[in-house]
């Protein structure tokens, strides 16, 4: 019986990301998912969006069938 898991090469957040700190944030996604760690990915609000910054993932912790991401956000693409 096997596991179902998806790699993912940037950071969807559709706008459920969770503030922890200055620069660190917080997004649980359904499913068990995988994520390059210690290396900078794209963050974006959509699949299909602008790329909104990049970031790099701190730590994935798998739960209930959810994945809990934190990542930092080292470069933002924004006027604000």
């Amino acid at each position: 019986m096997g596991m179902p898991v998806e790699f993912n090469t940037m950071i969807v957040t559709k706008g459920k990301e969770v503030r922890i700190d200055e620069n660190t944030f917080e997004l649980i996604k359904e499913g068990y998912r995988i994520y390059p760690i210690d290396i900078p990915v794209e963050v974006r609000k959509t699949i299909t969006s602008e790329v909104n910054g990049q970031a790099i993932v701190q730590k994935l912790e798998w739960s209930n069938t959810r994945t809990i991401l934190t990542y930092r956000l080292i470069n933002l693409n924004s006027t604000n």
